[in-house]
């Protein structure tokens, strides 16, 4: 794959803005957990701080807000929280404002979808922030590639069916978000298992040439030791697959034995993004996910068809 691309931040900022993420991830979580058992709405514990609803909710979710230290001892006293929670609470906090602390000190602390915005849907940098912050990524796709797994001809074609009349430009920014996202794969901490129809090296974005090559990459990205491919052939018959749509289970490193895995769930539909992350939901698209598994090929298997496939468009 010939990608002439360059990168506009560092592996460092890159590993600064990924360690922010997952500490705000991680506090907002936590402060959610507090917020739920004490029965509290957020609305009212924006009040309770003199702050809005959508305050408390974009902290909970991970977001940066203008909340103080202060805010946070308030909150953790109407939460009602007892000694133990308020001294991890704090802990993470701390971790927030330091993280936060060094990104101001050594330059720009956005995310690097930041600067391309504009070409993305308005829902997608919130899950690009949570697959920044992950150390696991499931997903199940019947239509397209992931898009962590998108060669550049790949992501043109679907840019141009997206936008016929996207410029060059702009073409190619889509192009530059996607390579930096790949860089995520880089990271032996991060594992990628990808579950996906047959149905998706059927489809030709771009026409065969450019399915050819994006099945060549497919079967050299599925060696790697943390990305895992495995097709759901037709032949699979009846399965879950068929009665669900794509969707993403994003996992998180636990930064501490008191702080709750928790699990999102992220389903795609056109321009809107839906995120489940109450442990029932989360739980039904593990089951869906396991009854997936268990009809796929092996990775074996599934490279070998891939390679079959590439080989067909090559003809």
């Amino acid at each position: 794959m010939d990608v002439a691309i360059v990168d506009i931040y560092s592996d460092s900022e890159a590993d600064r803005m990924t360690g922010l993420a997952a500490s705000r991830i991680a506090f907002g979580s936590y402060l959610r957990g507090l917020r739920t058992r004490s029965g509290k709405k957020p609305l009212a514990a924006g009040l309770e701080i003199d702050k809005s609803r959508q305050t408390v909710v974009r902290m909970e979710n991970g977001y940066p807000t203008n909340a103080s230290t202060n805010d946070i001892e308030r909150l953790l006293e109407f939460y009602g929280a007892s000694a133990q929670d308020r001294e991890e609470a704090l802990r993470l906090w701390g971790e927030v404002r330091s993280e936060e602390k060094i990104a101001q000190q050594q330059g720009d602390s956005r995310g690097y979808w930041q600067p391309y915005a504009d070409q993305v849907a308005a829902h997608l940098p919130r899950y690009l922030r949570l697959e920044a912050a992950a150390h696991r990524v499931v997903s199940y796709q019947h239509v397209l590639v992931h898009g962590l797994l998108q060669t550049p001809d790949y992501r043109r074609a679907m840019a141009r069916i997206d936008d016929p009349d996207l410029s060059i430009v702009d073409t190619e920014r889509r192009v530059e978000l996607a390579v930096r996202r790949q860089k995520r794969l880089n990271d032996t901490d991060f594992r990628l298992e990808l579950l996906m129809s047959e149905s998706v090296l059927r489809h030709q974005p771009g026409g065969p040439a450019v399915m050819a090559g994006q099945l060549r990459w497919l079967a050299d990205a599925g060696r790697r030791d943390n990305i895992s491919i495995r097709l759901i052939p037709f032949a699979a018959g009846s399965h879950k697959g068929l009665a669900i749509q794509p969707f993403t289970l994003v996992q998180f490193p636990a930064l501490s034995s008191n702080v709750v895995d928790a699990p999102v769930v992220y389903l795609e539909s056109g321009s809107a993004g839906v995120y489940h992350s109450k442990p029932d939901v989360v739980e039904e698209y593990r089951e869906a996910t396991d009854r997936i598994r268990a009809v796929a090929l092996s990775e074996r298997d599934t490279a070998d068809i891939i390679v079959r496939i590439a080989k067909e468009y090559e003809a």
